[in-house]
This record gives C-alpha cells, sequence and structure tokens, in this order.
C-alpha cells in the first residue's frame, strides 16, 4: 500500500477554509516545493500521458471476446465505452467506478501528479456523480529519486484535495518507466447517470476546454515547446472537470448534484415556475431533460469519444464544424512541425474511417481531431433549445465553453466534418 496519511475530508474541503490544517495547506498546495535534481520526467518514458495508451483498435480485438457477466446492478459497463462504471446499491444510490494512470506528460513531478488526478477524476464527473475515495497506483523506479516521487504524490493529493475526494491508500510496484494515477470511486442517483449514448437528431453539441494537449506533449518531450504552450497546456490538464460538471447536472434538472448535499443549488429555469413552495422545486420530468449525452474527451480524440458517442445513441451522425473548435495555442503549429504521437496515429488509423470531410479542410485541422487529450473537456449533447441557456449558465460558472457542432440523422458516415 501506498504509504498516504489520511486526511479527514472536513479538513481537506477547501485550501482556503479555516478548517485546513495549516501544514497540509503549506505542504500540498505550495507547488514551491524543495526543487529536486533536473531529470526530464518526459524523457525518460517512450509516450506521454493518454498518447501512452493502447490503440483503441486492439482493445476493440480484445474485449470483443470476452465474456459477459449478468448483474442486474450494473447499470453501466463496457458494453458501450462509457467514461466510468456504475454499480447500484439502493433505488436513491449508485458507485461510480474508474481508473486512470499513465506516464508523464509534463517534466515537473508536482504538476504530472496534479494532471493525473485531474485526468482521473475527470470520468466520474462525465457521468454526473461526486468522487468521494480514491485509491493511488505508483509504478517507480527501485533506484529513483524519492523526493520525485514525494513531489508527484503531494501534486496528486492536491487535486483530490480540491475535488473533497479522500485517498485512501494505494498500490506501488517497481518500473523502470515511470506512471502514475488514481482508481476512483464515486456516488451518483441512478435515476441521473450521464452517458455517453442518446445524442438525437437536432442536438447541439458543445465542447469545454480545447484541443491540443497531445501535440504540445510530445513538443515538450522533444524538447521544443514554447513556454506559452506549456503554461496554456498545463493550465487545461490540471483544471477539475468538477464545476462544468455542477453546471451541468443543476442545469439538467437533477437532485444528485456532484457537490455535497448542502452545498446544491438548482437551476431555476429547470423547475416548475410560481412561488418558492417546495411544491415548486420538482425537478422536471425525465422525458424533458435537456442533456441527452455526455461524454470527456481524453486518449482516442475528439473523433475517438465522438465515435463513440455516435454508435452508443441511436440513428445519429455528429458534425462538426472544424474552424470552431478550440485549439490551445501552438497546437497546430506543433502539429505542422510534426509532433505527432503514436497515439494520435493510432487514433487516426482506428477511426477515420467513419469520417467525411468537407473538401478544403486544412490536413493540420483533420489531424488535430485524432490528438489523445490528457484531463480534457466535456464534449455535451444539448437539445437545441436549451443550448444557449446552458452555455451561459457554464461561462457565468467561468467555465470556457464552445459550440462546435449539431447532431444530424444518420446519414453514410457517424461523423461530418465541414469547415
Amino acid at each position: 500500500m501506498v504509504g498516504f496519511t489520511n486526511f479527514r475530508s472536513d479538513e481537506c474541503a477547501d485550501s482556503d477554509s479555516e478548517y485546513v490544517n495549516p501544514a497540509i495547506r503549506e505542504f500540498f498546495y505550495n507547488p514551491l516545493m524543495p526543487e529536486t535534481q533536473t531529470l526530464r520526467l518526459t524523457a525518460t518514458v517512450k509516450a506521454g500521458g493518454c498518447a501512452a495508451k493502447l490503440s483503441p483498435a486492439a482493445l476493440d480485438k480484445v474485449l470483443g471476446k470476452l465474456p459477459r457477466q449478468s448483474d442486474p446492478n450494473v447499470l453501466v459497463g463496457f458494453d458501450h465505452a462509457d467514461d466510468a462504471g456504475v454499480y447500484q446499491l439502493s433505488p436513491d444510490l449508485a458507485l461510480v467506478q474508474t481508473v486512470d494512470f499513465f506516464t508523464p506528460i509534463v517534466d515537473d513531478p508536482y504538476t504530472f501528479g496534479q494532471i493525473a488526478a485531474t485526468n482521473a477524476l475527470s470520468d466520474i464527473y462525465a457521468m454526473g456523480g461526486r468522487p468521494v475515495t480514491a485509491l493511488a497506483h505508483v509504478c517507480f523506479p527501485e533506484k529513483g529519486d524519492l523526493e520525485i516521487l514525494e513531489r508527484i504524490l503531494a501534486g496528486g493529493l492536491s487535486k483530490m484535495i480540491e475535488a473533497e475526494c479522500v485517498v485512501i491508500g494505494g498500490h506501488s510496484i517497481r518500473d523502470e518507466e515511470m506512471k502514475f494515477g488514481y482508481s476512483v470511486t464515486g456516488l451518483v442517483n441512478p435515476k441521473e447517470i450521464f452517458k455517453n449514448g442518446g445524442a438525437q437528431p437536432g442536438d447541439r453539441l458543445l465542447f469545454t476546454k480545447a484541443l491540443g494537449t497531445g501535440t504540445i506533449a510530445t513538443a515538450i518531450k522533444k524538447g521544443v515547446a514554447k513556454q506559452p504552450w506549456i503554461d496554456a497546456a498545463v493550465s487545461s490538464m490540471t483544471t477539475l472537470n468538477k464545476t462544468a460538471a455542477e453546471v451541468i447536472t443543476r442545469f439538467h434538472g437533477g437532485t444528485g448534484v456532484p457537490a455535497r448535499p448542502e452545498e446544491r443549488v438548482p437551476h431555476p429555469s429547470r423547475f416548475s415556475k410560481g412561488g418558492s413552495s417546495a411544491d415548486d422545486q420538482r425537478p422536471i420530468t425525465d422525458d424533458a431533460f435537456p442533456v441527452h449525452a455526455l461524454t470527456d474527451v481524453t486518449g482516442f480524440g475528439l473523433i475517438g469519444h465522438a465515435r463513440e458517442m455516435a454508435l452508443a445513441s441511436e440513428n445519429v451522425t455528429l458534425h462538426f464544424y472544424a474552424s470552431r473548435i478550440p485549439m490551445l495555442d501552438g497546437a497546430l503549429e506543433c502539429i505542422r512541425e510534426g509532433h505527432i504521437s503514436g497515439g494520435l496515429k493510432a487514433n487516426r488509423e482506428f477511426a477515420e474511417c467513419v469520417v467525411e470531410y468537407e473538401y478544403g479542410i486544412p490536413e493540420e485541422l483533420k489531424t488535430i481531431l485524432f490528438d489523445p487529450q490528457t484531463a480534457g473537456g466535456l464534449l455535451i449533447s444539448v437539445a437545441s433549445d436549451s443550448a444557449d441557456e446552458l452555455k451561459h449558465a457554464l461561462i457565468a460558472a467561468g467555465v470556457p465553453v464552445a459550440e462546435i457542432g449539431e447532431v444530424l440523422p444518420k446519414s453514410a458516415r457517424l461523423i461530418t466534418v465541414s469547415r
């Protein structure tokens, strides 16, 4: 087991709270921790972050041969490549479970830990859940500098504290190639689970964050990334999807908001109008929920996760406008300069067969659509008449969001891309 000290959740809920132990605040919220050796972590591994994932084609081939287990309490399994598994405990409570770990995507150990934690937590948020506990997974060289390991763990724990998710242990092994991440367990109301399937013709597609972490990470590994590019990518990869998920869940009319019960604030437009009595706080009916599908965009890139959304939905084609998709500073330049990871190539080889491009789309724009993202944004399929309202709610909460496409009736290809 990893030697974590177990902190009480009420001590760690808010870094600015008077309840936070001062020693915890000083140690885990101070990025200027003692300097270690100048080892470039990305130089020690073959691929960084989610670009190190196995090819989706290889996974499809293997998973398709496994026998299916049957348990009526499994509400979401791996049949539709959803973001996390969901297991029902009672009519109003279910567990959301996921695991994510990978090799260093940046050179700073503390930041690597933060990114790994942010990425692992994202799957829980994408399902509409609230993360509650986590177990760390550590692969570290037997003769590695333990100060580096300490900083990785500290960085990860800082994000877990921000998420109000308690790290209760973990597992470590000796490995010459460094890897770090978490398995995370969350809670969700079984009636309010978000899935990657359910997109409907007429929906509008919203996307938080921006593409490009994979190609910028490749440039970092090669030692050619410009500092502003690194700063923008790190800022994106260390931003939790917590606020975005809270806004989406409230907007959707849910009661199981991924915040603690005392913090739940219903979105006024999602409830019956009138006075302020309890009867006027009824959530809207299930068939009127405006958010039809939700997924986070990570290792398989925007196209790969859009493919999963289209396959898990019924008779739809997802249409994207390439010019509307937000890109990180330097991302397209990195693509043009050939900083393309093996993960991007594998994603493209697997999924481009389901894509139809409008004539004249630049090659670099096509390429970045397959870029493996680490701690990426949320792709949201929302009813057309609710999209503007959701965008405004996200922006008001400080969440960057762009409308990047729409859902159409099924055509010859699952995905179409125009300028």
